[in-house]
């Protein structure tokens, strides 16, 4: 694949996308905090505060206190109770929701484009007044503690953390978003407020709107409600993100009254903002994704899915390409029996070396077409 073609297209097909939309509008408070809207035709409208924030910035000690904190913020503050909180959402038939990954956290409302300023208010108010009791922090241990017994019963989710795990071996990208038991039933109320003052400061988050979105009203009122937000740590303590240094390994959990063999194989890449980041989402779509389900697997474009299931060699394949800010994971997680493995991955491996000489100009454009596709359909909602 040639790297310059592949992008120089995919720009051009994607500019309300790969490049800043001609309705993308954004601002930089003196503070750092920016602020960035989309202004599209509807009714409704999305808001979200987006921190640089997550398990990547942990330490072994308090791995996990990202995601506690997620929960945290939605446990009341003195100007809304828990019970007024969630009333609020549901009387504005809003959907409010977060999220934490090992390099963010992301706190959003869904609302009608009329309460988008009261959406906006709740955000305001749980990140900057949320008080941590440490009665609702006891609580919310045994939540947490049972949402980490339903990963665990989710392969997917277990063997993407292994991955990292080995991939990421004696770093902070190995560990898990959840973190270790241990530090969720010792995490304290002193750990959790050090942990915002550290992170949660304006130059490490941005606002951002999209939907029928006046900027400078927008601005107005970010400025009016996060302007409290300290602009750098109030804690003593920088927030620091530990580089990426992949190993080549793996791991191997045995566990004989599994019928199936779960296997994610991966290779790194350099993260989201390398330019070879459209070239590997390409490949990610000529490569592609099946399961049995699927009848027509024999007749894919894809040689490899073409292949294994006419040769019935797995149960499913899907190309995963995980990308952080400066590294990243791409490969293949397959579900099959485990005597069909030598088979699966002689296919596998084959397929992976090809690619890197022979390539095919048709399924190069049938691939960009699928990319484009699925890329400019995220433009359809707010959210």
């Amino acid at each position: 694949l040639d790297r310059k073609d592949v992008c120089k297209d995919s720009e051009q097909a994607l500019a309300a996308w790969g490049s800043p939309p001609v309705n993308l509008t954004m601002y930089h408070a003196a503070s750092g905090l920016r602020v960035a809207s989309q202004h599209m035709e509807g009714e409704t409208a999305t808001v979200g505060v987006w921190i640089d924030t997550g398990s990547r910035y942990e330490t072994e000690k308090n791995n996990g206190v990202a995601h506690f904190l997620e929960h945290m913020f939605f446990k009341g503050t003195p100007n809304r109770t828990r019970a007024q909180l969630e009333q609020e959402i549901e009387d504005m038939g809003g959907h409010l929701n977060a999220y934490t990954s090992r390099e963010q956290t992301v706190f959003y409302a869904k609302v009608m484009k009329s309460d988008l300023n009261q959406g906006l208010d709740v955000l305001s108010d749980i990140l900057t007044n949320s008080t941590f009791s440490p009665a609702a922090i006891d609580a919310e241990r045994d939540v947490i503690l049972r949402e980490m017994q339903e990963v665990e019963s989710q392969m997917e989710e277990v063997i993407f953390d292994r991955l990292h795990e080995t991939a990421y071996r004696g770093t902070a990208l190995a560990r898990t978003i959840l973190g270790p038991e241990e530090n969720i039933k010792s995490l304290t109320q002193e750990d959790i407020k050090e942990y915002v003052g550290t992170h949660y400061v304006a130059p490490r988050m941005v606002v951002a709107a999209a939907g029928d979105v006046d900027h400078e009203a927008l601005v107005a009122e970010v400025e009016k409600k996060f302007g409290g937000v300290p602009t750098k740590s109030i804690t003593g303590n920088e927030a620091f993100m530990e580089p990426a240094r992949f190993i080549g390994s793996d791991i191997r959990v045995r566990e004989d009254s599994m019928p199936l063999l779960h296997v994610a194989f991966g290779f790194p890449t350099a993260g989201w903002t390398d330019p070879d980041n459209f070239p590997l989402m390409v490949i990610q779509n000529m490569i592609g994704t099946w399961d049995k389900s699927n009848t027509a697997g024999q007749h894919s474009s894809s040689e490899l899915i073409a292949t294994i299931a006419k040769k019935d060699a797995a149960e499913s394949i899907t190309t995963f390409n995980t990308q952080y800010s400066d590294t990243g994971l791409f490969g293949v997680y397959t579900v099959c029996d485990p005597m069909t493995a030598e088979e699966l991955y002689y296919n596998v491996t084959y397929r992976f070396t090809d690619i890197c000489y022979n390539v095919d100009p048709l399924l190069v454009e049938e691939a960009k077409n699928r990319l484009k596709l699925t890329m400019l359909s995220q433009e359809d909602g707010t959210t």
